[in-house]
């Protein structure tokens, strides 16, 4: 029997790139060698208030590019995380055995909560959700009792968290949970803004410049690229004091398959502008390839989210009968 994993994206903002090789792109090699459950994360995208009609589109078009990237329903179960009623209902049980400590610590928690308020110098209001919505991604995982996680590296203290409330969960109920490890892609873990290669390039960030979108227009994804920003020096290889050239590398690197070593290597001699017009072309093609398997996708994906929640919901409901007996519950 193989191993369980379990991962998800939240349905907020459009999908880019960096959810690709960070995230998507793992879960596709994984899925020949562990049992996957990959969810939309509808539920996560109430943290912080979004349009309904915009929540109903991310959802679908989420959905639909997992199955355009390459995940295949006959081997990775995918479905809406609100499909799957027992996310809810064991995110209450998690949240009465976490203390206000332990989620004030999250750094997610501090960057966007520090956001809400500098968008709103009259109030301080900062939505319940996002401070406990780390008790619902313990749930999310604990409900398919993985061994591992796949995540990208700014995810990781989020895991951490997990580990240890399950272990607190299996000491006081004595239950018997595994305590899931991550498992992180060596190369393009966290892809950063191509406006500022200091921060992560982001699905919600304001400048459209900052991100390539799945669903970006090839020609204009291109033309990102050609306005990424570097630094001064015009000489190619490897250093974390040239984040910008070092995620171009990356970029490259982990569309074409190949090490950032070899990578690095390729364009040994060659300049900036090199760099960018064949990262540039590798991005455009690959989003060619990806948005023509989107548009096959996005009118049939009813069926295949009821089936893999038609699966989700047994393990899912199962795992929670267990628990709610350990809590006295049934």
């Amino acid at each position: 029997m193989l191993e369980k994993i379990v991962s998800g994206i939240t349905a907020t903002g459009k999908l880019t790139l960096g959810n690709y090789i960070g995230s998507i792109k793992n879960m596709i090699k994984l899925q020949n060698d562990y049992e996957q459950y990959i969810f939309v994360a509808d539920l996560h995208a109430l943290t912080t208030y979004i349009d309904p009609k915009e929540l109903i589109e991310n959802k679908k078009n989420i959905f639909a590019l997992y199955l355009a990237c390459g995940l295949d329903p006959q081997k990775t179960t995918l479905f809406f995380q609100s499909d799957v009623p027992a996310h809810s209902e064991l995110n209450w049980i998690i949240t009465t055995i976490t203390n206000m400590g332990e989620l004030s610590k999250m750094t997610q928690f501090k960057d966007k909560s520090q956001n809400i308020v500098k968008q709103d110098n009259k109030t301080e209001i900062i939505p319940t959700g996002l401070f406990v919505y780390p008790a619902l991604m313990i749930a999310d995982i604990i409900l398919y009792n993985p061994k591992a996680v796949p995540v990208g590296i700014d995810q990781k203290q989020h895991l951490e968290l997990c580990q240890k409330i399950v272990k607190r969960m299996n000491t006081k109920y004595h239950l018997n949970f595994n305590e899931p490890k991550p498992i992180i892609p060596k190369i393009g873990n966290k892809i950063k803004s191509l406006v500022n290669p200091e921060q992560k390039m982001s699905k919600s960030d304001k400048n459209a410049n900052a991100s390539i979108y799945l669903l970006d227009d090839p020609e204009v994804a291109y033309k990102k690229i050609q306005r990424a920003v570097t630094d001064s020096e015009n000489k190619i290889y490897i250093s974390e004091e040239k984040p910008g050239v070092l995620n171009l590398l990356t970029i490259f690197a982990s569309l074409k398959d190949i090490s950032i070593e070899e990578a690095e290597k390729h364009f040994s001699n060659k300049t900036y502008k090199d760099l960018k017009e064949e990262v540039g072309e590798v991005v455009k093609q690959f989003l060619i390839e990806i948005q023509k398997k989107y548009q096959s996708y996005i009118q049939n994906i009813d069926e295949i989210a009821q089936a893999g929640a038609k699966k989700a919901n047994k393990i899912a409901s199962e795992n929670l009968l267990i628990i709610q007996k350990a809590f006295g519950l049934k």
